[in-house]
């Protein structure tokens, strides 16, 4: 079989032909980069924060007559937040327990910047969280270099007071930012506006954000634990419980906190980011609810352009099988095999596919580098683009094999008697 015949009589049918191929095109473009978007999406989803996640607890508290303006009234904080620790960590379903001002994926973020020299230091930002010798063991943190803070290390700060604690914990994707060669144990860095270095005395593996997703994968890894307690009337405490334990251990702490000062607030919900008390599995799920809600719109998007890719390229074979029946009856009476038919319109079918494929292709990458340009996403991988002009090709066979099996059923006799 020669293909000049059949790109003639494409020829005359030059508008479904260009229809069917544009339809093909876009079909391509648009699910490669989707399902690009909800792969990433899943990987985002599924990264690990780097903390052991189960089994913990975040509870937000506030006193509304707590006193920050006065020496006085932040030695009372401080004191209460001493008190709450106490209690909590006497509790039989509690392991530890720490306060802090944030926690991975809770969308609470604090980022300063950081650098080897006093200033501003706006070029590697870092997720900050307030921490305590209890820090590391509460969230299962795995310290691979240094050491842990000591009591007698933990001061006092809020969220307006200039960052320049004297040690410090970073994580090593930090450590390796500053240090590339490996010796940041004991090397000093400087956030934003300090004047004084911090030490960094303990190095961990991994600690993520604040934020569910960074612009850049160094900027998820980015953290750093200072040694203090935030003076603030919102404060924030991190529980780990006992393995199967953390649902009596919920009614226990609130039981707890408000024995130690029964006028705090504690909300009532339990997502969101003003909730009261969560676990961090429902953290996990609130975090990354846009996202699955993409990932699923997508999803049904793609499956909606396939179908109707398919349906389309069905439906112009059957209508060009009907258009052609005599001409399938003079060549049926000329000596053409039921296999030629069908191979025929089976051809004219894989040079539409493959003229919409290759022009999908230049559109996939099109809508990536405009993606690219306005998202910061990654390059499409060519894998993407080859999987679905596989699947695309496979689609446009299956749809317009029955009607070119039923033109290749059509008797010569019959197929000129109807004319």
């Amino acid at each position: 079989m020669t293909v000049h015949p059949i790109v003639s009589a494409l020829r005359h049918h030059k508008a479904g032909a260009l229809l069917i191929a544009l339809q093909i095109a876009l079909t391509l473009a648009i699910v490669c980069n989707a399902l690009f978007i909800i792969r990433a999406r899943f990987d985002g989803m599924s990264r690990p924060t780097g903390i052991v996640e189960s089994n913990l607890l975040f509870v937000a508290s506030s006193a509304p007559k707590s006193d920050i303006n006065t020496d006085a009234g932040k030695e009372s904080i401080r004191s209460s937040v001493e008190g709450d620790l106490t209690a909590l960590r006497q509790l039989p379903d509690v392991v530890d327990a720490y306060e802090t001002n944030s926690l991975p994926l809770t969308g609470m973020t604090w980022t300063l910047g950081s650098g080897l020299n006093p200033g501003m230091n706006i070029d590697t930002l870092v997720s900050m969280y307030d921490a305590d010798e209890h820090t590391v063991s509460t969230l299962g943190l795995r310290l691979i270099a240094g050491r842990n803070f000591k009591s007698d290390e933990i001061g006092t700060g809020s969220l307006l007071d200039i960052v320049q604690p004297p040690v410090i914990i970073v994580t090593k994707a930090l450590a390796d930012k500053h240090f590339p060669q490996g010796d940041a144990l004991g090397k000093q860095i400087y956030f934003s506006n300090a004047t004084k270095p911090s030490t960094i005395v303990g190095i961990v593996d991994r600690l993520q954000s604040a934020a569910a997703n960074g612009s850049t994968d160094n900027m998820v890894w980015n953290s750093a634990l200072i040694p203090q307690r935030l003076v603030a009337p919102s404060r924030y405490y991190v529980i780990r419980t006992k393995p199967g334990r953390q649902a009596v251990a919920q009614k226990s702490v609130l039981a707890a906190l408000y024995l130690q000062d029964p006028e705090r607030v504690i909300p009532d919900g339990d997502s969101g980011i003003n909730a009261g008390v969560r676990t961090f599995e429902q953290i996990r799920s609130d975090a990354y609810r846009s996202d699955r809600r993409l990932s699923i719109l997508m999803g049904a998007m793609s499956i909606i352009l396939l179908a109707v890719t398919g349906a389309g390229v069905a439906g112009l074979s059957s209508f060009w099988v009907g258009q052609r029946r005599r001409q399938i009856g003079v060549r049926r009476a000329l000596g053409a095999t039921r296999q030629n038919i069908l191979a025929y319109f089976l051809m004219e079918n894989a040079l539409i596919c493959c003229s919409g494929i290759v022009v999908g292709v230049l559109l996939a990458y099109g809508f990536n580098q405009w993606m690219i340009s306005q998202f910061e996403l990654s390059r499409l991988p060519w894998l993407y683009v080859l999987t679905g002009a596989a699947t695309l090709s496979l689609l446009s066979l299956a749809a317009a094999f029955a009607p070119a099996f039923r033109a290749s059923q059509v008797a010569p006799v019959e197929a000129i008697r109807s004319t």
